[in-house]
Order: C-alpha cells, then structure tokens, then sequence
C-alpha cells in the first residue's frame, strides 16, 4: 500500500466514523487535500512547537505591570503574591506594540544567588524581536464579558477551572467532536499529503503522548528525548518468537491484529527516525540541562533531520510540569519560569545556528491562569493568563491583544479574581495555523468558533 492509497482509506475512515465536521465526501476530501496541500504546494519548511505548561500558569505574575497605577493595582491585588518591581525585567515593546493599556511591562526575573540567568533569555529574545506577548488568552466559545458571564448569557467551555477538562479543552478547542481530536491533529490530517511517501508522522510529541497530536488519519509518534526506544529482544530466540507475533494476517482475533499492525508501525518508524537522527549532527547550541531542555534539544535535531525524515511540515510536543502552584508560589515560580526561559532561549538559538528559525514557531499553552487573589502562600485556579509565542517568523517585541484591568472585583474579574480572557485559544491557533500553510476554509472546519470572533489573526506572525 502507497501513502496515497493509505492517506485514501485513512481519510475516508475518518469520514465514516462520522465526525461531525468532516468534510463533503472522501474522494472529494482526498483530492482536494492533495491539491491543496500535496508535496509540491510547499518549497519551505515549517514547525510548530507547542510548550504545554501543565498545572495553568500564573501569567500575571509572569508579565507584570512595571510602574505608576497599573503597578499599584496590580500590588493591591496580589497582596503576598506580588513581586517589587526589583524582581522584573523590562519588556520594552518595539515602536508601535506596545500593550494595548498604555502600561510598561516587565518579566519576572527569576534571579537568585543561585540562578545568575534566570529569564534573562527570554528578555533577550523580546528585545530583539524574536518573541512576543500574547494578553490574557484563554478558553472561550464567544467574546464573553463580566455581565454576560455572571448572567449566564453566553455559552462556556466545558468544566471551567477544573485542570483535566481545560488541559484537554486548550488543545481540542471544540465541543463537538467525540473523538476528541487536537486541532494540531487536524491539521495534520488537513495537510498529510504535504510530506510525501515519508512514513514518519508529522506529529511527534516528545515523552509523553499529547491532547494536541490526537489526529484521525495519522499516528502520533512519542520520541524519549533520548531517541527512539526501540525494542531489543535479549536473544535470537526471542526476537524471532516477538517478529512471529506481529506478523501480518496470522493474529486471529481483531484487536490482537491491530496491535500487531501498531507494532509493526512503531518499530518502522522507530528505525527510520534512528536513522535519520544518526545522519545529522545536532546543532552544538548548549542546553540547559533540564527535562524540557532535553526534549526541546531533541526537537531540534529533529529539526536538523527534517530532510532525512521526509518532512517540511512538523508538529511538535513538548511539556514542563509543576505549574499549579496553590502553595509555596514564590519559591517554585521563578524556578519554572527560569526554566521555561531557559530552554526557550536556547532552542530558538539552536534554530538560528541551523539557520531555520524563520520557519520554526514556538508557543506556550496551559490549562488556565490562576487567581489573581491570594490564598496566603499561592494562587488558585483561574482563566485567562499571558503566552509566548517565540521564532524568527515572530513579529516580535510586541504586544497582542487586550491586556486585562488586573482589579480584583474590577470589570475582567469574573470572580474570586478569576480574569476572563480577552483573547480565544481560537484565535491563538488560526494564528498558528494560517502562518503554517491551512487554507481559511479548513481553518473554519478545524476551528468552528473561530467565526464567532471579530478577529481571525492575530498577526503575531509575519
């Protein structure tokens, strides 16, 4: 069986399992996929790179207000949570980006007698234009107010402020889709045909499986940050008796084939990214060494390997945890953040030294923000909160969308200082999307909601 003739059974597949968005019918659907997005539609290269900051991040103490009355509410707010505007550095926007309030922002710092870089990094990559800031981004269906939320006015994502459901939510976006797919998923099966026969999933995720890659016609490939784990039977009796259980057409029963068939298909890709990784140097850009500066080392020798792998559109996954943080905040924030920036910093350095960052794009996400109020040692679960988008694409050193009144009781609040986003996740990804290559058509199937918004782009890509 050819890709095409897979990507054909695949894409009909997902048309008969009868998704509730798929598209006219599945010749049409297949030939239009190929038209629009096949191996000779694109002659760049483009990844997307999504950091996942399990736990909900608290934004607001991580992009701050530096100075005057934004500052002072900002204090009064956070009460035992806020930081003296001597643990910030300033993030002084490009002419023309400022934040959309008129204030000055900064960055916790993160410095310590024992951490001399903290996120100086990511200061760094703002000044020079290379990363930016996107304001109060969260969970939403529709534009959403204090009135019309406190009123019941306005339809809501599901299960508001509970980690599992808004983790999920961020990354699927939708409601209506049983299968829970991730709108990284569907986009890569809106573009499969753009990578050619290669077998190598354009989703790989780094570690761990993620919401995000959940796709209906293509695997999910998890890479250890380490390489790929491939299977090595202790001896020839045992490699033999393993190749004999996952044969083709010798299991009896359907679910033991398809396992066999999922074997089969891990162990292919397994050694063709071996082989592809073996045939490239990584960049020699240091990394901090980190679990997320492990994994987002990989991802860039990947990046170096994209020839070896077939590939000019990638998906990317990778995660740091620890980010729910309802107790000891002041001790364990500024070590994620330094952490976060860190291996940021040197991921997109490690993209310029392969002279590739133009069309490398990374960019936070996490479940929610977190409370503005206090609840003596930390912060509960909240809504909307600030990200990062970072790359060489970036237009960068700028501020995107609404910055929020940070009052508690204030118009944002939605209450017990939960700050309702200003900006969609929908909005955030048809960002992504449109900068990756998805037509405005498949842009609306993938992200339905995305209409209810007055704003398609965000233009934080150039």
């Amino acid at each position: 069986m050819n890709r095409r003739t897979f990507l054909g059974q695949s894409l009909l597949a997902a048309v008969g399992a009868g998704a509730a968005y798929a598209a006219p019918s599945g010749l049409n659907l297949l030939g239009a996929a190929i038209d629009r997005y096949g191996p000779g539609q694109f002659d760049d290269y483009k990844a997307l790179v999504m950091v996942f900051l399990h736990g909900g991040n608290d934004g607001f103490n991580t992009v701050v207000p530096l100075e005057g009355a934004y500052y002072d509410r900002y204090a009064a707010a956070r009460a035992t949570l806020a930081l003296p505007a001597s643990a910030l550095l300033p993030l002084d926007a490009l002419p023309g980006g400022g934040a959309s309030d008129g204030a000055r922002y900064g960055l916790q710092s993160a410095l310590s007698e024992t951490d001399e870089i903290g996120t100086t990094g990511l200061q760094r990559l703002f000044g020079r234009g290379a990363a930016a800031v996107l304001g109060n981004v969260g969970t939403l269906i529709r534009p959403t107010d204090k009135d019309a939320y406190l009123g019941n006015r306005v339809p809501l994502p599901p299960q508001l402020f509970s980690h599992f459901d808004q983790a999920q939510y961020w990354q699927i976006s939708r409601n209506d889709d049983s299968r829970r797919l991730g709108w990284g998923g569907r986009i890569a099966d809106a573009m499969a045909p753009v990578n050619g026969d290669t077998a190598v999933p354009m989703l790989i995720s780094i570690n761990a499986a993620a919401t995000l890659a959940r796709a209906a016609s293509l695997d999910q490939y998890v890479l250890h940050q380490t390489g790929p784990m491939l299977m090595t039977p202790a001896n020839a009796d045992t490699r033999q008796a393993m190749q004999d259980l996952v044969a083709p057409d010798l299991q009896a029963h359907a679910m033991e084939r398809s396992y066999a068939g999922s074997y089969r298909r891990a162990r292919d890709v397994g050694q063709a990214v071996t082989e592809a990784l073996a045939s490239v140097a990584p960049p020699t850009t240091p990394f901090p060494d980190t679990g997320l500066g492990g994994a987002l080392q990989m991802v860039a020798h990947a990046i170096a390997a994209r020839n070896a792998l077939g590939h000019r559109r990638q998906i990317y996954c990778v995660s740091l945890g620890g980010f729910d943080t309802h107790d000891d905040q002041l001790l364990e924030h500024p070590t994620l953040l330094s952490t976060l920036s860190q291996a940021l910093t040197a991921f997109h350095e490690a993209t310029v030294e392969l002279d590739i960052d133009r069309g490398v794009t990374a960019f936070t996400a996490s479940d929610f923000g977190r409370t503005l109020s206090s609840n003596g040692d930390g912060s509960d679960h909240g809504w909307g909160s600030h990200h990062f988008v970072v790359g060489g694409a970036v237009r960068g050193g700028r501020y995107y969308g609404r910055m929020p009144d940070l009052s508690v009781d204030g118009p944002d609040d939605g209450g017990q200082g939960r700050i309702i986003p200003t900006t969609s996740v929908d909005q955030y990804a048809a960002t992504l999307a449109r900068w990756f290559g998805l037509g405005e058509d498949d842009i609306d199937s993938i992200l339905p909601n995305l209409r209810n918004f007055p704003v398609r782009d965000l233009g934080f890509l150039g």
